[in-house]
């Protein structure tokens, strides 16, 4: 007899549709959803209200604090920066060679750091690398992102949705009909076969067809170096001219306005830096008070600045005399940042972030897409994927990068902080691994051990550690996984995987499989791939449990599908990331990504079922 739908059901089927809606249209932040939700859960009494809130306590959402952390280390150490040294020497300056180098370090270090984190810390390098071979940057980065997700599935170590696979089976075990064989967990390698053809895949895709699935036409800007020549400013963002020093005398009309107030006068320059008496600084706030003597440090074209100068009774002189230290450009310049999915300034106002007061940082442009916001820039709301255009001290701009509200795409020179502890690092990073591979500890506890170790070693402090954790995906994956439980232990999946079946029914398994991995990847693309995980993995291993399947085939299809988000570029954070570095657009990622999510859709089916056969 089958299931018939209980109002327990009815208030699963409605808490899903309802995290669904929201992660899309983000009217409510993704976290706060999550929370919501698992409150829901615990009020209404669809799991034990003892379990409700253990996925904060879960070896999934453990394993991915101590994952975070001990990637900081690897960046802290200077393993990036011997990456970029490595892959330049096997690049030799050929750009097809380069593009390979780059796919294959980022798939290989997808294995072991999180997509979006990898994203972050490669967009830098591949900036550094572009610079110095003249390669565009648009040439690089796309593959790279794509090459990070194909490589994902490697191992348990990186891959949110493969660690959180383990819990949800556990979840299923417990409420499994009479006579199931009870579904067995994954090892931290188990997955490698799948993930190793994955990744392989991903780079040979891009160095057989890349050159014509890459957009054809090389956007002007992007042939210019970002960092290197004024010329890619002025073209990308009409930001043109030079600096110089403006000298406010007694009679200006400039004594005694604040620096806002001067920024709103017509045809005046963009202001930089300010010297009153000795007390000189970068990006000063917009409420800092100009008095007689102030010397200016202005940013426009000559003829603007001469006449600016002539309307407000100022001394212009085109040699920096008296700021010259602070815009030497081995200490300070025009940079470009990328402002992540999980930042705090998003939906905030770049008005409302002072950014001047708080890091000295001068924002001089906003791009979003086609779009470059020039003009009363202070009221632009920034979102995610948002490229922005600061001038700042190198120095601030890595302090300011260190919250991770940022990430910043050009090469600007940055010190290496502690290479010094390259071997500490690295070596309890190994031990990690090896705890996991060879004990029977679990993840979290293994993963964990490492993180300890480089912060006992000084890799890292405590309060970089804290900074190093996503706490965002944090709470959405610890607040997720009871809405899996709760779909398992209300019959919810098994009522729904009961309704594909009668649809189905006659279906092979390569079908009902191919449906659920194409289900997955949808919602993948519009929602987190933790989120698609969590609601479908229950399903597949309900699928399997009703035709006689093997549950760990379909809820590991499940899993590897939730990374095939090649179609869009809000589909993951590490697309979002590199879409205005590279100016992408919409039309790229459906060519590049359309024929690489068949391909991945097809290998991923093929692998499972020969590895489970």
């Amino acid at each position: 007899m089958g299931l018939s739908l209980t109002p327990e059901m009815i208030l699963v089927l409605g808490l899903v549709g309802f995290t669904m809606l929201m992660l899309v249209l983000e009217w409510i932040r993704a976290d706060m959803v999550a929370l919501l939700v698992v409150v829901v859960i615990g009020l209404t009494g669809l799991i034990p209200s003892e379990r409700v809130f253990n996925g904060f306590a879960g070896n999934a959402v453990i394993a991915i604090i101590a994952i975070m952390i001990m990637g900081e280390g690897l960046d802290r150490a200077g393993v990036l920066n011997l990456t970029a040294r490595f892959v330049m020497r096997m690049a030799r300056g050929m750009e097809s060679r380069l593009g390979v180098v780059i796919n294959l370090v980022a798939s290989l270090f997808s294995a072991v750091i999180p997509s979006q984190a990898l994203a972050a810390l490669m967009i830098p390098v591949s900036s550094r690398l572009s610079a110095r071979t003249g390669v565009p940057l648009s040439r690089l980065l796309l593959p790279m992102a794509f090459c990070i997700l194909t490589a994902t599935n490697t191992t348990l170590i990186a891959n949110s949705p493969l660690i959180v696979l383990n819990d949800l089976i556990a979840s299923a075990n417990v409420n499994l009909p009479p006579g199931a064989h009870t579904i067995p967990k994954f090892g931290l390698f188990s997955v490698t076969p799948i993930g190793l053809t994955l990744a392989l895949l991903g780079v040979a895709y891009f160095y057989f067809f890349g050159r014509k699935l890459l957009p054809g036409h090389e956007d002007e800007r992007l042939k210019v170096t970002p960092g290197r020549t004024e010329s890619y400013f002025a073209e990308t963002y009409g930001i043109g001219g030079e600096t110089a020093e403006l000298t406010v005398t007694a009679e200006s009309p400039l004594v005694g306005m604040s620096i806002g107030e001067v920024e709103q006068l017509h045809g005046a320059p963009l202001i930089l830096a300010i010297k009153s008496g000795n007390d000189a600084r970068m990006a000063p706030p917009a409420d800092h008070v100009i008095w007689v003597g102030s010397v200016l440090g202005v940013l426009g074209p000559r003829d603007q600045l001469a006449q600016f100068a002539n309307n407000h009774l100022c001394r212009l002189s085109t040699r920096m005399r008296q700021l010259g230290e602070l815009f030497n450009p081995t200490r300070a310049g025009i940079s470009e940042v990328v402002i992540p999915p999980v930042s705090r300034f998003i939906k905030h106002t770049v008005g409302e972030l002072r950014l001047r007061k708080r890091f000295g940082i001068s924002v001089l442009a906003v791009t979003r897409g086609e779009q470059v916001f020039r003009d009363d820039v202070r009221g632009v709301s920034l979102r995610a994927g948002d490229t922005v255009v600061l001038h700042s001290n190198w120095r601030d701009l890595a302090l300011a990068a260190e919250d991770k509200d940022l990430v910043v795409v050009t090469d600007i020179p940055k010190e290496e902080q502690r290479p010094g502890k390259i071997w500490q690092a690295v070596g309890f990073f190994v031990l990690a691994k090896c705890l996991a591979l060879f004990t029977n500890l679990d993840l979290s506890v293994a993963m964990m051990t490492g993180a300890i170790g480089m912060l006992l070693s000084g890799v890292l402090n405590m309060d970089e550690a804290y900074k190093a954790i996503n706490w965002k995906t944090i709470f959405v994956t610890a607040c997720l996984i009871p809405l899996g439980w709760s779909m398992d232990a209300t019959g919810t999946a098994a009522w729904i995987a009961q309704v594909v079946l009668q649809h189905l029914g006659g279906a092979s398994p390569w079908v009902l499989q191919a449906c659920l991995a194409i289900l997955t990847l949808l919602f993948s693309q519009v929602m987190s791939n933790v989120g698609a995980t969590v609601m479908m993995v229950p399903i597949a291993i309900s699928v399997a449990v009703a035709t006689g399947g093997n549950p760990s085939a379909y809820a590991l299809i499940v899993a590897v599908s939730s990374s095939n988000t090649f179609l869009l570029s809000s589909g993951h954070p590490a697309l979002m990331m590199v879409t205005g570095p590279g100016g992408y657009k919409g039309k790229d990622f459906l060519r590049v990504g359309a024929p690489l999510t068949l391909l991945v859709l097809v290998v991923t089916l093929i692998a499972i079922n020969l590895m489970f056969h």
